[in-house]
């Protein structure tokens, strides 16, 4: 399949004021995303998980390495808004991410920003509202509304701008259980819909509705692959002082007593339905 985002041995380092070497939040990270793909990114506070998205939407630039947007290097400043129209990002907190006073004209900013004439800026924020389930609130004042409304309208306004991929650095980390499920719908139907996903969360039942799931640690890449394959390493899942979705634990648990379950069973929805099932 095409990739939209390619990372060539990507090195992020910062200074403290306090230490006379640099710290390196990501190291020697090398990674491919498909186009049309759904990945989660996990790890613990300092694993760099949040640094990489950054650099993928140019926010932060290598310290060496390369990272590539549709081909196009994110280090190459001539290209920068073609790179993050490609690549929109959501926020951990939405008060941040919201501009205006009125919910349409806060989805509308960035396409007015990159010149597009109003009449297709209309359609854009129809659109976009209505695919976050947020049409009928587009005339009130984002600071009336809930958590999990305020970030379906930062969707929205990056939706607006037509990207390819969408990155979320926690985007749920603020929210109360119903905004984090009202997040997570918006962001599985965005997928449904072909937008390539890139999910930044520490919610292993966010990750276990990915296609793929990455698993950071000091910087590096520790585990990848598919979900069902990557929580099959819970010892070393534990070592990182992460957790694994309660369906996993669950079975790893029943297993232990002797009861035969299925190592592809990883959502709660999926154990609930077979526990069900095997033994009705």
């Amino acid at each position: 399949m095409e990739h939209i985002i390619r990372i060539d041995d990507l090195v992020f380092e910062y200074k403290r004021e306090e230490q006379l070497e640099p710290v390196r939040a990501v190291n020697q990270v090398s990674l491919e995303i498909e186009r049309g793909s759904f990945t989660a990114i996990i790890g613990r506070n300092g694993s760099g998980k949040s640094t990489l998205a950054k650099n993928i939407n140019a926010l932060l630039l290598p310290s060496s390495g390369a990272v590539y947007v549709k081909g196009l290097n994110t280090a190459d400043d001539t290209k920068l808004w073609e790179i993050r129209q490609a690549a929109g990002m959501v926020f951990q907190n939405p008060d941040n991410q919201l501009v205006s006073s009125i919910v349409e004209d806060d989805v509308a900013f960035g396409p007015e920003n990159l010149g597009i004439e109003p009449g297709e800026i209309r359609r854009r924020v129809d659109d976009s509202l209505y695919s976050v389930n947020m049409y009928e609130e587009r005339k009130k004042a984002p600071h009336l509304l809930s958590g999990g409304q305020k970030q379906r309208i930062a969707i929205a306004g990056v939706i607006a701008m037509r990207p390819e991929c969408i990155i979320l650095d926690e985007p749920t980390a603020m929210l109360d259980p119903h905004g984090r499920a009202e997040v997570m719908e918006i962001i599985q139907k965005l997928h449904r819909e072909g937008i390539t996903i890139i999910l930044i969360t520490h919610f292993m039942e966010e990750a276990a509705k990915a296609d793929r799931v990455i698993i950071m640690d000091s910087g590096r890449v520790v585990l990848d692959g598919e979900p069902a394959q990557v929580f099959l390493h819970i010892e070393e899942i534990k070592s990182l002082n992460l957790d694994v979705p309660f369906a996993v634990d669950l079975a790893c648990r029943l297993r232990k007593r002797g009861v035969e379950i299925p190592e592809n069973l990883i959502t709660t929805e999926e154990m609930v339905e077979y526990i069900a099932c095997r033994f009705k």
